[in-house]
Parts: C-alpha cells; structure tokens; sequence
C-alpha cells in the first residue's frame, strides 16, 4: 500500500492524529460486523462521494480482509442504487488496477 496520505497531517499534528485514530477505532471496533463488511460499506461511501483513492484503498484493504471481487462488485451495485452512477464511474476509476 502507498505511503499514508496522512502523513504530512501526522508530521505536522501528531496530537490530532491520535484523535483521528480514536475515531476509526471507534468506528471499526472488533465485534459485531464483520471487518470485510464494515470496510465494503466504507468504500460504498466513498464511491458517493467521490473518493478515488479511497474506494482503491479500501477495496485492496476489503480484499486483504477476506472479500470477493463479487462482493465488491455487488457493493458498487447497491451503492449505484442508492446514490446514483456517478458513483459507478468512482469505482471504474478506483478498481482499474484491483480487480
């Protein structure tokens, strides 16, 4: 994976990355929804929005995790349904080099 894109935040606020990582912490706890799942919702997110690299980290991070190239597939599906094909085009443009 790439350098942390943070990285220039942490060197320059180590104080509010600290909180930045309680956050995910907190958003990513270890029970309840499986990691894969709580990660494919996240990229379904960032399509929305988006967020190129995000959705390319996150997919390689859901694939890491134990997810199919058919679930991540069936979450740009969902994600189109709800927000619309802007976010289909996100995801072609994220998931050239990962899928």
């Amino acid at each position: 994976m790439p350098e942390d894109p943070l990285q220039i935040i942490a060197d320059n606020d180590p104080e509010f990355v600290n909180l930045l990582d309680e956050t995910l912490h907190n958003a990513f706890p270890e029970n309840g929804i499986p990691y894969k799942y709580k990660l494919l919702m996240a990229l379904s997110l960032d399509a929305s929005k988006g967020a190129v690299n995000g959705v390319r980290s996150l997919a390689l991070q859901a694939l890491d995790a134990g997810a199919t190239k058919e679930e991540i597939m069936q979450t740009i599906r969902i994600t189109q349904y709800i927000c619309g094909i802007g976010s289909v085009y996100v995801a072609a443009n994220a998931l050239q080099d990962v899928l």
